[in-house]
């Protein structure tokens, strides 16, 4: 392959081979249409956001790929565990209000990343790694993306549209000057993978378990654990907080854990398999999703919070939504990407927004720990959030979540 690709064409241009990416890739070739995709690093690569949603499954089934993540053996999850001191609850996704897939998968995103690229690749997508993208140009029939190769010889790119798919890169937010300041307070995420060790059969391997500071309940841990006995583990709070528990990253990490009686119980011989790891500020928006020849998907968009797993489903979300459009426009029909993209994408993600809002503000925290009966529909329509169905407008909790929370709260 060659190294300068100044006459290089393809009908989409994608910039990421992440999840929203690939999947982008997958769904356009299904439909015949020239892709190519421009990768700054190189695959396998380590990437948090492990703890899929049930919702997310539909995406995969549609792009061809399920049967490959199901070959994968990776973690079957079907629910959520929440601890607080010595509260404990959980969910079972097949309990959910919403029609759809009730289990999902626990994945080392390095292994399930490739997976998803793979396919993309194996359908006829080219996919250029290690690869940047510094310069987007539009033109009066299509759009030029330029930037440099891992041998920093430069590149051109050719195409009729693009879909920024780059994840907390950002490319075409920084580019193009989209990024506008998100509304959620800075946060820290310290996070890493251990070998668990656990045996404990208080432990059910086949949920995420979310754990609220004693002490502080706007500090949380992620425990989400791997098919192979190890792992993902991190703390989320306020930048000053998670600062304050001690000098360095992997100090505050296991400081942070062992504060926690639970995971002293279940956990009490774990050890770091990789580099400590950080993000800062994480929570991001942007002044619009789309323009004349490109689009946002997932993460290059906007970006919540970790506490619900949300990304990936949004992501998976918008490139779906945003390739029906884009099929449409490349037919030659006349399309509004305001009313059939960022709108529509813009209801899951508000609803997301409101169920992130109330973990922080308390009620939600609330109403997990303190369930509503098993039979009771409002736990279902919850739950159905909970498992990534934020686009079902049956489920009153999609437009009116936080309200319906503050109402549940007070009623426990």
């Amino acid at each position: 392959m060659s190294s300068l690709f100044n006459t290089l064409k393809a009908d989409v241009l994608i910039i990421g081979a992440g999840p929203s990416g690939a999947l982008a890739a997958s769904f356009l070739r299904q439909a015949g249409h020239s892709v190519c995709i421009f990768e700054r690093s190189t695959f396998p690569r380590f990437s948090i956001g492990e703890s899929l949603l049930p919702q997310s499954m539909t995406f995969f089934k549609k792009a061809g790929v399920l049967p490959k993540i199901h070959a994968a053996q990776f973690q079957r999850k079907n629910g959520a565990a929440f601890q607080y001191g010595n509260k404990h609850s959980h969910i079972d996704f097949s309990n959910k209000f919403t029609e759809g897939p009730a289990e999902t998968y626990e994945v080392q995103r390095a292994d399930f990343d490739m997976i998803l690229a793979d396919h993309a690749k194996s359908l006829g997508a080219k996919i250029c790694y290690e690869h940047t993208v510094t310069a987007y140009e539009e033109g009066t029939n299509g759009v030029t993306l330029k930037g440099t190769n891992a041998q920093d010889i430069p590149y051109e790119a050719h195409g009729k549209f693009v879909l920024d798919a780059s994840g907390y890169g950002r490319v075409l937010p920084r580019l193009l000057n989209l990024e506008k300041p998100s509304d959620f307070p800075v946060r820290k995420a310290i996070f890493s993978h251990i070998k668990d060790n656990i045996s404990h059969p208080a432990f059910d391997r086949e949920k995420i378990l979310i754990t609220i500071h004693a002490d502080n309940p706007n500090i949380w841990y992620w425990l989400i654990p791997f098919s192979n006995g190890t792992s993902s583990i991190g703390v989320v709070g306020e930048e000053s907080t998670i600062d304050a528990a001690s000098l360095t990253d992997e100090e505050r990490l296991t400081n942070l854990i062992r504060q926690d009686q639970h995971y002293q119980t279940i956990m009490p011989d774990f050890s770091f398999t990789r580099p400590i790891a950080s993000m800062v500020g994480y929570s991001c928006n942007v002044e619009r999703l789309h323009g004349k020849h490109f689009a946002l998907l997932g993460n290059a968009g906007e970006f919540l919070d970790p506490v619900f797993s949300s990304g990936l489903t949004i992501a998976a979300k918008s490139a779906d939504l945003a390739v029906d459009v884009l099929l449409k426009q490349l037919a030659g029909q006349t399309v509004d990407w305001e009313k059939e993209f960022s709108e529509p994408l813009m209801i899951g993600v508000d609803a997301f927004r409101g169920f992130v809002e109330s973990w922080y503000e308390g009620p939600l925290q609330k109403v997990i720990l303190e369930q509503p009966k098993d039979s009771s529909e409002v736990k279902k329509m919850i739950i159905s959030m909970l498992a990534g169905y934020a686009w079902d407008e049956d489920n009153a909790f999609v437009k009116k979540g936080k309200y319906l929370l503050n109402i549940v709260a007070k009623s426990l």
